[in-house]
């Protein structure tokens, strides 16, 4: 086994703790929420989800070692900056959030939408950090199936039901039009200081 993928293995084993200890903090979350009288949208598509998510995790490893050889080294730092800017994306949303950040859908009525932090140029932060890490991350050994199939999967998850049910019921129960209005859902508005 190469040093390259020995250490890819490792970033590996820091995104998966990191995606675990997340898990537990969203459940906590969730649990606050719920007794605070949150709704959960959609539930129907968080195992998909989850199943997603850990798959992903398995086949960048599945495909690392199908692989042997590394990625160009251009390959491999353009990924890794780019999984970086998805980690500091998803941590300012988690950070703008503070209890209110779960993994399921949850909305709170008559609480008004979170439109600081990094929600004060983009709509969905975290949702773009994702779609950057999810691309990002088998790329860096140059896992290019992985990242094509688990970028699309999400996406089609992503855009198909989850931000639709999510919006909906934040335009329903949080007088979230006027944000959506004036919020792109992904490119940041040029015209936000």
């Amino acid at each position: 086994m190469s040093t390259a993928l020995i250490f890819y293995l490792l970033l590996l084993t820091a995104v998966t703790v990191q995606r675990l200890l997340e898990i537990r903090k969203a459940a906590q979350s969730t649990d606050i929420l719920l007794k605070m009288g949150a709704e959960e949208v959609a539930p129907g598509h968080y195992s998909a989800m989850r199943l997603l998510h850990g798959a992903w995790l398995v086949c960048c490893i599945v495909e690392a070692i199908w692989r042997e050889e590394p990625p160009s080294l251009w390959l491999s730092a353009f990924s890794m900056i780019a999984l970086l800017l998805g980690q500091t994306l998803r941590l300012a949303a988690m950070h703008a959030l503070g209890p209110r950040w779960t993994t399921r859908i949850l909305v709170l009525p008559g609480f008004p939408p979170v439109t600081g932090g990094v929600y004060r140029w983009v709509r969905h932060p975290n949702y773009l950090g994702v779609i950057l890490e999810l691309a990002a991350l088998p790329l860096i050994y140059g896992g290019i199936w992985t990242a094509l199939f688990f970028t699309i999967a999400n996406l089609t998850l992503l855009l198909g039901v989850r931000i639709p049910a999510e919006e909906a019921a934040l335009v329903r129960v949080n007088e979230y039009s006027a944000y959506q209005d004036d919020q792109n859902r992904f490119i940041p508005n040029r015209n936000k200081s």
